[in-house]
């Protein structure tokens, strides 16, 4: 079992009286359960006598503009009021929909706890209730709710229905079959969308039963389960939404790469070594599957980026550089996400840095440190966010490097992603989980790690085993901070997130569920101060902990096959603690904010940052090779030989090679400044979060230096020993110098040039002697007329 993991079984080991029996949460409920007995619509909406006879929902006044404006009223409870937020987060993810907090006298949405969950369909109402009641504070349910607001009808009520699901009009509710009515097309357009088992829209397979068995049944039986899903909206959800809105963009997505595609999504990619980050579909020494299509049964062949560090010296690296990106949210945070696989030596090292630009004219950038992998490698893929604040125009550059040592791999990369979004705080890995789950006692735990939030709470994430159903639950445990935090913990919201692997974050169904620390004396157990009302704990050294508090079933063992939650066995818990105290007031929360750490890059860089790999040599990425044979696009050797300034100066000047990278979120605004000789510097200014430790002026010779010749697709760069053009050389004060211009002369065409000038010179010098000649000079004028006189 994976050494973070530690499975606590039943009464037989005897570690039960350890954990004190958790407190659960209200657990889920059905939409249509939990508005039983109100007269509602169709289980969930409120009609207006004009929404009755409305015959086209198509009609612009019946959208709301955009971004949609809402009001959250004081009477939500707080974990409502934070998953409502979050539930925002995915239409801006997922669709071209956002959502502000309205204005004075603005017509809004107006959410607020009323009994049961139940909305408008469309923009009615100058104040538009919508209500989020008890045990409706899920992200699907949310959305669900917003969707009607929106302009949408139930998906089982299309025109089409009949010809994907049959309605067993004998198993309904006396008095509730007016739910099941089918609505025409002028009501309820599909927007040329096929019916969607999957939508967040349809119905549940026993919605208004009395009890003798199903009422909708789908022709396709695969789908009898999925209907009513309570997980996030649906691929077709969403493009139907965008469809009716008129827009496409997504309000936070940037970018997606699974290297499916021989472009690598318009990334390039440069090294100093002979081989570089290479397309492959397997690699020596791991991994033998992309994770793309890891435990699907595609039949095609996926294919992920590799580094190998089996080979080469010290210090090799290479990058891969994403394209150009533009943050377009007010709030400057995003978040890169990647699966990584580390089959090579643990002193191996990808760094991931980002390069912001001020401007066209900067093509250099200004490079920091964002994160760092390295450790002991490991057979499976493995997760990582990196959480990310740039606030111009800014690229993400993956720079793997070989370490000391032997390896039998290197480094692997896949899914990419990256949004303006706010990473998950804390990524818990579960190696094996669907076996942990079938052959483990029931009422048995897995505890995660010990996590500290942003604000200093150290707390666990506890997951319930039963073979039907698991639960997960959040408890406090005594930390180092205890002495100077705010007890009872208040208002923090705890969020787990069972990822959906799926390659495409914008086609993810994840599940997600939220529960809010509280003041309130009846859960003093869950969230006091664990040194006064915690158990003493003696797993780990002398620690106190309190009761977990959360969901006894947070998912069926049954739905694990229903989405990608599964990949090689494994399944990721996301989770983030977060403050949502200032939700008690107002209706949005701050902007997140990022703490500083500190890397160390190692090996030593022998030479300073090039630039992007655009500005050395084409951007056109090179064509990568789709097997495990070493490509040979470029090419390395070492010359020991003395390297010489390209102009009259004998001296270069750089930054030493150690880089150590605080990253914050002030911006970084480390300028290389550059000048007519070789040399380039980094000027500090007092805005800068980013530290060259030390940074020095020296004049330095390699010895010996490398010759490397760097090929692409269209172009070739090539580094002699008698001159090194960086790419701060591009950047010349000095116009008359030939390093100011891309031409590269070479002595022939140097020797053919003059050879022509002369010959030029000589057949031109008869008719310019002789023009000389027929026009007399100022002191021939005089001679001559002395000569007269």
């Amino acid at each position: 079992m994976h050494p973070c993991v530690f499975l606590l079984v039943s009464l037989a080991c005897g570690l039960a009286p350890l954990l004190a029996h958790p407190i659960v949460k209200d657990e889920d409920i059905d939409i249509t359960e939990i508005n039983k007995g109100l007269d509602l619509f169709e289980g969930d909406i409120k009609v207006a006598a004009k929404t009755r006879r409305r015959r086209s929902i198509r009609s612009e006044q019946h959208r709301w503009p955009l971004p949609v404006p809402y009001y959250l009223d004081r009477s939500l409870d707080m974990n409502a009021k934070g998953v409502i937020l979050r539930a925002f987060e995915q239409f801006r993810l997922k669709t071209c929909i956002d959502f502000r907090p309205r204005r004075w006298g603005e017509q809004h949405i107006s959410i607020k706890n009323d009994t049961g969950c139940w909305s408008h369909v469309g923009k009615e109402e100058w104040k538009q209730d919508l209500s989020i009641g008890s045990n409706c504070d899920t992200v699907a349910t949310v959305e669900h709710e917003l969707m009607h607001a929106l302009g949408f009808w139930h998906e089982q009520s299309r025109y089409d229905r009949d010809n994907y699901i049959t309605i067993n009009w004998e198993n309904i509710e006396a008095g509730k079959e007016h739910n099941f009515k089918i609505r025409t097309n002028d009501t309820n357009s599909t927007m040329d969308t096929p019916y969607d088992y999957f939508s967040v829209m349809h119905y549940p397979k026993n919605a208004f039963t009395n009890g003798n068995g199903s009422t909708i049944i789908t022709k396709l039986p695969e789908f009898q389960d999925v209907i009513g899903q309570e997980l996030d909206m649906s691929h077709y959800d969403v493009e139907e939404l965008n469809k009716f809105y008129g827009c496409n963009e997504s309000i936070s997505f940037l970018d997606q790469c699974s290297f499916d595609d021989e472009s690598l999504c318009e990334m390039s990619v440069c090294s100093r070594r002979s081989q570089g980050w290479r397309r492959v579909s397997r690699a020596d020494g791991g991994p033998h599957l992309d994770h793309t299509y890891l435990g699907t049964d595609s039949q095609g062949t996926g294919f992920f980026m590799h580094f190998s560090t089996k080979r080469g010296s010290v210090g090799d690296s290479a990058r891969l550089q994403t394209r150009r990106m533009t943050p377009g949210r007010s709030c400057k945070i995003q978040c890169l996400e990647f699966f990584y696989y580390h089959s090579g030596n643990w002193s191996d090292q990808l760094n991931i840095w980002i390069r912001e630009f001020d401007g066209v004219d900067d093509i250099i950038g200004t490079r920091r440190l964002m994160s760092q992998i390295q450790g002991s490698p490991a057979d499976y893929w493995k997760l990582h966010h990196v959480p990310l604040n740039a606030t111009k125009t800014f690229q993400v550059e993956f720079e793997a490097r070989k370490g000391a040592g032997s390896s039998s791999g290197g480094f692997s990369m896949d899914d990419i992603n990256l949004s303006e979004t706010e990473c998950p705080h804390h990524t818990w890995q579960i190696r094996n989980f669907e076996e942990e789950l079938s052959t483990s006692p029931n009422n048995s735990f897995l505890l995660s790690p010990k996590y500290y939030s942003a604000d200093g709470y150290r707390y666990q994430v506890m997951v319930l085993l039963n073979k039907d159903y698991f639960g997960v639950f959040v408890r406090l445990v005594s930390g180092i901070n205890d002495d100077w935090l705010q007890w009872p913990c208040p208002w923090r919201q705890v969020t787990f997130t069972l990822l959906d692997q799926n390659p495409h974050i914008r086609k993810r169904m994840s599940q997600q569920r939220s529960v809010t620390t509280s003041t309130a004396l009846s859960l003093r157990e869950c969230f006091h101060n664990p040194r006064i009302w915690g158990s003493l704990q003696n797993v780990s050294w002398t620690s106190y902990v309190n009761k977990g508090y959360g969901y006894g079933s947070f998912m069926p063992a049954a739905k694990l096959g229903s989405r990608e939650f599964l990949k090689g066995g494994d399944i990721f818990l996301l989770i983030t603690m977060q403050d949502i105290s200032p939700l008690r007031n107002l209706s949005s929360l701050p902007c997140p904010s990022m703490k500083g750490k500190t890397f160390s890059v190692s090996p030593l860089q022998q030479t300073d940052d090039d630039g992007p790999c655009g500005t050395q040599h084409s951007s056109t990425p090179t064509l990568m090779s789709t097997t495990s044979t070493p490509n040979t696009t470029t090419s390395t050797t070492s010359t020991p030989t003395t390297t010489t300034s390209t102009t009259s100066t004998p001296t270069t000047a750089t930054s030493t090679p150690t880089t150590t990278t605080s990253t914050t979120s002030t911006p970084t605004t480390a300028i290389s400044t550059p000048n007519t000789t070789t040399s380039r510097t980094y000027t500090p200014t007092t805005a800068t979060s980013r530290t060259y430790t030390p940074t020095t002026t020296t004049s330095t010779t390699y010895t010996p230096t490398t010759t490397t010749s760097r090929t692409t697709a269209s172009s070739t760069y090539t580094s002699t020993t008698t001159s090194r053009t960086t790419a701060s050389t591009l950047r010349c004060d000095n116009i008359f110098s030939v390093t100011c211009y891309k031409i590269e002369i070479s002595p022939g065409a140097l020797v053919l040039v003059t050879l022509l000038v002369f010959i030029w010179g000589m057949l031109c010098k008869p008719c310019c002697c002789k023009k000389k000649r027929s026009v007399p000079s100022a002191e021939n004028m005089v001679f001559m007329q002395m000569q007269e006189n």
